[in-house]
């Protein structure tokens, strides 16, 4: 909710509600917050390196998707392992992809394939994706100790411009950035809850009621808004005021709050509030009337059409990293989390989907220019396992999977690692996350051995140890 209190409203307040208000608030920060981002800033600044990436783009396939269903297909294996599906070729002689995947198989001279990721951190959350970090018990939920996780950094290393959001995370579910509830990333784990993404708000509908079957395909609809911003085009002048009576406002908000900062950190806190509150450059990037009906249609009308397009108007602006989520297609389970039915999911509601965003933003990137400063990552928290089981679906299988990275400073046309003929394991060149995320840091410019300090001023490299794959580089 943004809003400012005018000087009545402050007073009788008492320091709890303060905080708690912050005096003014905006895309989920409350000022003390925003002074807590400026605060805990390494001393002396971060060092930037050459960055190949201004932004990242992930498209998370929640769930675990069938890695071998789709980009690593073993057409000699035996029918309970091959599956339904037939290979088909691609723009990139010699790769072959699922036969459903007909518009991206057009786009894979420009892709990056790592076909081996593999961990062990076996949960339904993007937490070693985003972060690198696997180890301890899996859980769905977020915790105040969780290593912060790549939108996060950008944030608390300063990218992007200073009247953008940092970071974006779309289409976000009721419940997402609420009490601990992940699913869309760990956010800003230790480093504090001032370096969360900016949460969206989407309330999805269905053309047809579910099933009573968990695994209904169903499509859903609408588009991502903005928390709390849908009033501010109609903000008189009158009710924002003049710079300097804003910014007044804003001192007495910090004095009640019993905050001190130098005045230097206050003006700097005091600016981003400003900038950030009188931008439109965010608002106008969620306004998809501004796009005409044939790249409407190109990445098609529904919640994750609308939410891809909307990610490449976020990154236009400059916002350096942005998550989208494919979490559901019926109530609130997991899209590629497919125990049963995994090919009818996959096949009538799944793939398509990919098949349509992916190429959709792909070429949009392409004809703007966007591309070779734009990461796009596709993948899931894990793949699937190689045997399929009773009821037609693959299990949990964290040891093998895949990541499609497209632009941004990857080697386009690019198959990295080989595994068995099973798909089981990696017989070359495996790659933990922290290695993915260490690559992602770097193409950012980034250094993914900075340290950052949790409460208890323990150190933790941000890539978790991490180092870059520097094959994939181009």
């Amino acid at each position: 909710m943004l809003s400012i209190f005018d000087q009545s409203s402050m007073r009788g307040l008492n320091r709890r509600e303060i905080l708690r208000a912050g005096g003014l608030s905006l895309f989920g920060l409350t000022l003390p917050q925003l002074l807590q981002a400026t605060e805990q800033k390494p001393a002396g600044g971060i060092q930037r390196r050459p960055a190949r990436a201004k932004s990242v783009i992930l498209f998370n396939l929640l769930g675990g998707p069938s890695h071998m269903d789709m980009f690593d297909m073993k057409p000699n294996a035996p029918s309970g392992i091959r599956g339904e599906f037939k290979p088909i070729s691609t723009s990139l002689p010699g790769l072959q992809i699922c036969e459903h995947l007909p518009n991206t198989a057009k786009w894979m001279h420009k892709a990056c394939l790592i076909r081996t990721i593999s961990h062990t951190y076996n949960s339904h959350d993007p937490l070693a994706i985003m972060t690198g970090f696997t180890n301890g018990d899996a859980k769905l939920q977020a915790q105040p100790t969780d290593p912060p996780d790549i939108g996060a950094i950008c944030q608390y290393v300063g990218l992007g411009p200073r009247d953008v959001p940092g970071a974006v995370c779309l289409p976000c579910y009721p419940g997402w950035g609420q009490e601990g509830y992940r699913r869309g990333g760990p956010y800003g784990g230790f480093l504090g809850s001032q370096y969360d993404p900016l949460f969206t708000l989407c309330s999805p509908t269905f053309a047809r009621e579910p099933k009573t079957q968990y695994y209904d395909p169903v499509m859903p609809e609408g588009e991502p808004t903005l928390p709390g911003l849908q009033s501010l085009p109609e903000m008189s002048v009158e009710r924002l005021g003049h710079r300097h009576s804003l910014l007044q406002q804003l001192d007495d908000t910090f004095r009640q709050a019993g905050l001190s900062s130098s005045q230097d950190r206050l003006d700097k806190v005091q600016q981003r509030a400003f900038d950030l509150l009188t931008s439109s450059k965010t608002r106008d990037a969620f306004d998809l009337s501004q796009e005409p009906d044939h790249i409407r249609d190109r990445y098609g009308r529904n919640l994750y059409g609308s939410s891809m397009l909307i990610a490449r108007r976020l990154v236009e602006v400059g916002v350096p990293f942005v998550s989208v989520h494919q979490e559901i297609f019926r109530h609130y389970g997991h899209a590629y989390d497919m125990h049963s039915n995994n090919f009818s999911m996959l096949k009538n509601l799944n793939l398509p989907v990919l098949d349509m965003v992916y190429p959709a933003l792909i070429q949009d990137l392409e004809e703007r220019g966007l591309l070779d400063s734009t990461l796009v990552i596709v993948m899931g928290e894990m793949g699937r396992t190689p045997r399929i089981n009773a009821n037609a679906g693959r299990d949990h299988w964290p040891q093998c999977g895949f990541s499609l990275l497209t632009g941004g400073g990857v080697k386009p046309g690019m198959i990295y690692g080989e595994t068995d003929k099973d798909a089981a394991y990696p017989l070359s060149n495996p790659v933990h996350p922290s290695a993915l995320v260490a690559t992602i840091y770097h193409l950012l410019g980034i250094d993914p051995h900075l340290i950052v300090h949790d409460p208890l001023g323990r150190p933790h490299p941000i890539a978790r140890g991490g180092e870059p794959v520097l094959e994939l580089l181009s």
